[in-house]
């Protein structure tokens, strides 16, 4: 995650110089303030372009407490193997995180601090190779007391511990938060799996081709979902069967894997875990960006 995007602060730099330029002309002709006048759109843009990264400056300069530094040192080993430089970014992520995004109890819930940081955490760890990324849809996040059903109520068949969508917020259970970072090694993690559905979702849904896919590499993707879905449903997967269900359900359960099995998934899936290398642009077993990424 950047404070700013080089492209949008050029973006902002040149309408203010257009518009600005265009009232400063106006204000030539038709009033006595003359190009003066055109000052006034430039500060407003300005103000409104630039509101976003000041905030991130900010919030930068600030250290992320040796409580929050310790939770994470303790319960993800990608962090423990980064850099320091790459420790610093992984945090800073953390609180671009807690200061931008919605955290909401509902039902009696308290949103409190730990359940916030395993959110954010898991934000962090998706966005770690590819910082000029944002994580894609809602920045609002629920959490439910017990699992809901499909009208987010709690009823004897309920089984959802979470839930993503593209507009709306994140629905996540307490206890499933909880344990999503228990055992980071399990590869069942509900947080990374909502999250990941973000990115699958585009203007017809969720297809199980993540929305920041080349579209030339996405036959590839889809070819490679199918092979892989097969061998989940002849039992020969390192993939909980969950992610045979549907081609979006699979590329979040790998994701998953990917992240908190990266040495099994690489010996037995090489293949699906050189495209989710590509796409994430991460290394998880040793937590270096790859090459293309270093170079970019």
């Amino acid at each position: 995650m950047r404070i700013a995007r080089q492209s949008s602060l050029i973006t902002t730099g040149l309408l203010a110089v257009i518009i600005g330029g265009g009232v400063g002309i106006v204000g030539v002709e038709a009033t006595s303030i003359g190009p003066a006048l055109g000052l006034i759109p430039v500060f407003i843009i300005l103000l409104i372009g630039l509101r976003r990264p000041f905030r991130r400056w900010r919030v930068a300069q600030q250290e992320l407490s040796d409580e929050n530094r310790q939770w994470i040192r303790r319960h993800i080993p990608l962090y423990r193997k980064l850099d320091a430089e790459g420790q610093a970014r992984f945090e800073r992520d953390i609180q671009f995180v807690l200061d931008e995004y919605s955290f909401e109890g509902v039902q009696g819930v308290t949103a409190t601090a730990t359940l916030k940081l395993s959110v954010a955490t898991g934000i962090a760890m998706l966005l770690h190779g590819r910082p000029s990324w944002e994580l894609p849809g809602s920045q609002s996040v629920l959490f439910y007391p017990n699992r809901f059903d499909e009208t987010y109520h709690k009823t004897v068949e309920a089984s959802y511990d979470g839930m993503a969508h593209e507009q709306g917020p994140i629905l996540l259970t307490v206890s499933a938060v909880e344990r999503s970072w228990d055992d980071p090694r399990e590869g069942n993690n509900v947080i990374l799996h909502e999250l990941a559905h973000l990115f699958d979702f585009d203007n017809e849904g969720a297809d199980g081709v993540p929305s920041l896919v080349a579209a030339a590499s996405a036959p590839e993707w889809q070819a490679l979902v199918r092979k892989e879905m097969r061998r989940i449903e002849q039992g020969r997967s390192l993939l909980r069967p969950y992610a045979a269900e549907a081609p979006s359900e699979f590329f979040a359960v790998a994701v998953e894997h990917f992240f908190e099995q990266p040495e099994p998934m690489a010996r037995h899936h090489d293949e699906l875990f050189q495209a989710l290398q590509a796409f994430f642009q991460l290394d998880p077993r040793t937590g270096t960006r790859t090459r293309e990424a270093r170079a970019a």
